[in-house]
C-alpha cells in the first residue's frame, strides 16, 4: 500500500515550474489547460515529432518551437492529442519563426484535453529550463530519500522502545507539521496528534469534514491505508498540510508503515487504539487539567452521541475494561471504556433523554455483576446523571469517589447495583476529608492501642463488628469464631482502646477513627 524511495518519484507542478526566474524570462502565459496547473511535472523532455507521445511515459513537460509542425493543422492537433494520450503534465510551445503567436489549432485541442499550454513569448533556451528543473528534481529526490529514512529510523526506534502510538503520532505531527489523525474504517477517531487547538478545530465536525474531503488531496488532506494481507482497517490523515504534496504522501506512507509494524509487533488490533483514545479522553475528564468544553470535539469524534443527551458517570471496581465494553455493546448502550488508576474503571454512558438513566444504569450493572460471578467484588459508582456536557468531569469524580469509599466494605455492605454518594454516608465524608493532618491526628490518638502488626486480627474483628452495626452473631460468622471467642477479642479491643462498645457515643468514635485510618492506608 505504502511507496518506498525507489519507486517514489518527487515532482513539481507545471504552476510551481512557471514561477521559476528563468522560466519567468521567457515571458510565459498559459493559453490552455488553466484550471490544470497543479499537475505534477517529473521530467522535462523536448520534441518536435508529431508522433512524440510514443516517446514519453507519463508527467513530463514537453517543450517544442513547432517547427515541424508549422503550416499543418492536422499534424498540430494530433500533437496535442499524442501529448494527452501519453499522460503529459503539459506542452511549452516557444514562439518565434514557426509560430509568431498561440495556434488556434493547437490551444483548442489543448482546452478540450485538458491539457495545460504555455507560450513563451520571448526566445527562451530550453536547455536553460531543462537544466533548472532536472536538478531541482534531483535535489527534491535526495531530500525525500533522506527525509523517508529518517522518519522510517526515527519511528522505527520509537517501535522498538516500546513507545505507544500517541508517542509515533507525536513524531508524525512534528515532521508534517499539521494536524494528524488515525481513525476506522467507520471514521472513529482512534488517535490525534498536533496542537491542540488546530486538532480541535480538525475535530470539531470531523465526521462530515472526513467524508466531505473524500480522496482529494489538493486541500492538504493527505491519507493513507493502514492494514495487510489484502485486508484494510483503518487510515492516517494528514489535515491541512501545507507542504507540497508528494512530500506529504511520502510522510503518510512512512507514518502507515510504522503503525502497521506496531500493531504487528505489540499484538495489538485496532480496537485496542480505540480503547487507547478512551482512556485518554476519560483520564482528562477526571482531572479536570483541560476544560470539558475543549474536550467536546474528542468526545465527538471518538464516536460518542452529544447532542441532546444525558450522560451517565460510572467507576466500576474490579471490572474488566474488555469485559464491559462487550457488554455495553450488548446492551446497545452508548458509552466510551476506560482504565483509570488504582483498578477502577471508567464508564461514560450516553442515553437519548427520553429513557430512564438510573434503570439503564442499574440493568448493566445487575447484568455485570451476575455475569462476574458470586465470588467477584465488583462495584459499580455512579454519580446523578448529567444533562450538561460541562458537569460531566465533576460526575466522573463523584463516582471515583463514591468507589474509593465503599471499596474495602464490599464484603461486608449489603450494597446495591449501583451505588451513589448518598449510600457512603459518612464513610464517603471521612474519605473526602482523610489527608487533613487533624483527621489523621485523630485517627491515631482513638486506635493507639491497636496500631501494630500484631493487632491485625483485632483490628479486622474491630472493623467488621463496626461495620455489621454492633452485630455480635454477624461478626462471629464472618470471622468462622464463636460467640465465647468473639466476646473474649471484644474484651481485649476495649482493654487496649479504653472504651466501652457499648456506649454510642464512644463507639462512633472509634468508628470515625477507625475509616479515617483505613482511608488513609487505601
Amino acid at each position: 500500500m505504502a511507496t518506498t524511495p525507489d519507486t517514489w518519484e518527487p515532482a513539481l507542478s507545471v504552476r510551481q515550474i512557471l514561477t521559476l526566474e528563468r522560466v519567468l524570462a521567457g515571458e510565459p502565459e498559459v493559453v490552455a489547460g488553466a484550471s490544470h496547473l497543479d499537475r505534477q511535472v517529473r521530467w522535462v523532455h523536448v520534441a518536435e515529432a508529431a508522433d512524440v507521445g510514443v516517446m514519453l511515459t507519463g508527467g513530463e513537460m514537453v517543450l517544442t518551437t513547432g517547427v515541424l509542425l508549422a503550416g499543418d493543422e492536422d499534424k498540430q492537433a494530433e500533437y496535442v492529442r499524442s501529448l494527452h494520450r501519453a499522460e503529459a503534465a503539459a506542452v511549452v510551445l516557444g514562439l518565434g519563426r514557426a509560430f509568431p503567436s498561440a495556434p488556434d489549432v493547437m490551444r483548442r485541442a489543448a482546452e478540450r484535453c485538458g491539457l495545460p499550454m504555455v507560450v513563451l513569448h520571448r526566445p527562451f533556451p530550453f536547455a536553460e529550463l531543462t537544466e533548472e528543473v532536472q536538478s531541482r528534481l534531483v535535489r527534491r529526490k535526495f531530500a525525500a530519500v533522506s527525509l523517508s529514512e529518517a522518519v522510517r529510523t526515527e519511528l522505527t526506534a520509537l517501535i522498538t522502545a516500546g513507545a505507544p502510538l500517541q508517542r509515533l503520532l507525536d513524531e508524525v505531527a512534528r515532521h508534517s507539521a499539521c494536524p494528524v489523525v488515525v481513525t476506522n474504517l467507520a471514521h472513529r477517531v482512534l488517535g490525534t496528534a498536533g496542537e491542540r487547538p488546530a486538532v480541535d478545530d480538525v475535530l470539531r465536525d470531523w465526521e462530515r469534514i472526513a467524508r466531505q474531503a473524500g480522496g482529494t488531496e489538493g486541500d492538504g488532506w493527505i491519507r493513507a491505508e493502514l492494514g495487510g494481507r489484502g485486508e484494510r482497517w483503518g487510515r492516517i490523515v494528514l489535515c491541512g498540510y501545507r507542504g507540497d504534496t508528494a512530500t506529504g504522501r511520502l510522510l503518510a506512507d512512512r507514518a502507515a508503515e510504522a503503525l502497521v509494524l506496531h500493531r504487528m509487533l505489540g499484538g495489538t488490533a485496532a480496537c485496542s487504539w480505540e480503547e487507547q483514545s478512551a482512556q485518554g479522553l476519560l483520564t482528562d475528564l477526571v482531572s479536570g487539567v483541560v476544560p470539558a468544553r475543549q474536550l467536546l470535539p474528542r468526545a465527538r469524534a471518538a464516536g460518542l452521541p452529544v447532542n441532546r443527551r444525558t450522560f451517565v458517570p460510572l467507576v466500576v471496581r474490579d471490572g474488566d475494561t474488555g469485559r464491559l465494553d462487550r457488554l455495553l455493546r450488548l446492551l446497545g448502550l452508548p458509552g466510551l471504556v476506560a482504565e483509570l488508576a488504582d483498578g477502577a474503571t471508567a464508564v461514560l454512558l450516553s442515553l437519548p433523554r427520553d429513557q430512564d438513566a438510573g434503570a439503564l444504569a442499574t440493568h448493566f450493572a445487575t447484568r455485570l455483576r451476575t455475569e462476574s460471578g458470586s465470588e467477584a467484588r465488583t462495584i459499580v459508582a455512579a454519580a446523578d446523571p448529567r444533562a450538561d456536557w460541562d458537569d460531566v468531569p465533576a460526575g466522573l469524580r463523584e463516582a471515583q469517589h463514591v468507589a474509593d469509599a465503599v471499596a474495602d466494605s464490599a464484603a461486608v455492605l449489603d450494597l446495591p447495583p449501583v451505588v451513589r454518594l448518598k449510600d457512603v454516608h459518612l464513610r464517603g465524608l471521612i474519605r473526602l476529608l482523610r489527608d487533613d493532618p487533624q483527621v489523621q491526628s485523630f485517627a491515631e490518638r482513638e486506635l493507639d492501642g491497636l496500631l501494630c502488626e500484631t493487632d491485625e486480627d483485632l483490628l479486622s474483628v474491630l472493623r467488621t463488628y463496626l461495620a455489621t452495626g454492633r452485630n455480635k452473631s454477624r461478626t462471629a460468622q464472618l470471622h468462622h469464631v464463636s460467640r465465647p471467642a468473639l466476646y473474649r477479642r471484644l474484651e481485649a479491643i476495649q482493654v487496649r482502646l479504653g472504651v466501652d462498645l457499648d456506649d454510642f457515643e464512644q463507639a462512633a468514635s472509634v468508628h470515625i477513627a477507625l475509616l479515617a485510618h483505613d482511608a488513609q492506608h487505601q
